[in-house]
């Protein structure tokens, strides 16, 4: 692959490190009260805009066929939810010991609360093979369950560190998250036929308003002269968000191919992918609102704009070794019964014929 393809592949995380290093180098354009007015283009239209966009690109209408998995759904949404937060808050406490910044924890705390996101779960689940009705389906209904959710359970581990009343939180959540999403949804009843002709890229334009809230976001941070990061904790923030994510991913495929809970091998891999795969898109623009006017808020989203791209690369790495062992596993599923079923079928020695 050329430098160009490589460079049109990762444009997100380049991107992502390009706006850094300009809200270093001149904080003053997005900095709240700056010529960009970030309290206000940001904090209203362009967190609506995602979730609008969110609703205008979420094909609901293809959820019927995966809505009656009921026990694979709940596992997944039980695992992301509740299991993996609870599980964080247990290594937080470990790693509080250690010299890593209680801000950069406080953000692993955030990785947590995140809810799955929309698009890379399914991508990954496609690309291997597994059942993608199901992986579709749970990161839609994910996304949906996790505007209600995430506030409520970064409330519940971390507090609100503003003055702002719990009420004022999800009053914006609502105008700025739900309504949009849902006026998203309408909007595509009546123009999905054009939506499928045209294909508009949703992604690459969700892509590019959260880079804006990620520069505003780091121009107030680098603005203020109280906020210092040693290199160790990022680094070693780096690794332990790297460390979750596999041993989450070890952890599922283990479990889930369990007798007991009747996973089909193609089940398997979307539990894989949505289980552990957390959103970004979703995240920022609800820190952004739950945590508004915090100082450390970009310290806080760190490790989610680390646990991002991780997840894509190292997805992208186990693509080809989940595609081998599901349809080897689906060979076996197969070739089993069909064996059985012959022996089953030859009239023992002494049987009646």
């Amino acid at each position: 692959m050329g430098v160009i393809e490589r460079i049109r592949k990762e444009w997100f995380l380049l991107g992502i490190i390009f706006v850094i290093i300009m809200a270093k180098v001149d904080p003053r354009f997005g900095v709240k009260g700056g010529p960009l007015k970030p309290e206000y283009t940001v904090k209203y239209l362009a967190v609506s805009f995602i979730f609008f966009n969110s609703g205008l690109s979420l094909k609901t209408e293809e959820l019927a066929s995966a809505v009656l998995q009921v026990k694979l759904h709940g596992f997944i949404q039980t695992f992301t939810l509740v299991f993996i937060p609870c599980l964080i808050r247990v290594l937080i406490k470990g790693l509080q010991l250690s010299p890593i910044s209680p801000w950069l924890l406080k953000g692993l705390m955030v990785v947590g609360c995140m809810p799955p996101p929309v698009s890379s779960a399914v991508i990954l689940t496609k690309a291997v093979g597994g059942n993608e009705a199901a992986a579709i389906f749970n990161s839609a209904f994910g996304s949906f369950l996790g505007i209600f959710v995430t506030p409520v359970l970064l409330l519940l581990f971390l507090g609100s560190p503003s003055a702002v009343p719990y009420s004022t939180i999800f009053g914006q959540l609502t105008l700025t998250v739900v309504v949009p999403l849902l006026v998203g949804q309408v909007v595509r009843r009546y123009v999905k036929d054009w939506l499928e002709r045209s294909k508009p890229p949703f992604g690459t334009v969700s892509s590019c308003t959260l880079l804006l809230i990620i520069y505003t976001t780091f121009c107030d941070t680098f603005s203020s002269s109280d906020i210092e990061l040693d290199h160790f904790s990022l680094f070693s923030i780096v690794c332990v968000v790297l460390l979750i994510q596999v041993c989450l991913l070890l952890l599922l495929f283990y479990v889930t191919r369990s007798p007991s809970l009747g996973f089909s091998p193609s089940d398997v891999v979307s539990v894989m992918f949505c289980a552990t795969h957390k959103s970004l898109t979703l995240g920022i623009p609800m820190l952004k609102i739950v945590f508004a006017g915090y100082e450390h808020l970009s310290v806080i989203s760190i490790p989610l704009l680390v646990y991002h791209p991780t997840q894509i690369l190292l997805g992208g790495l186990l693509v080809s070794p989940v595609r081998t062992w599901m349809l080897a596993a689906q060979k076996v599923k197969v070739t089993g019964p069909s064996k059985l079923s012959n022996t089953a079928s030859q009239p023992a020695q002494g049987d009646l014929v």
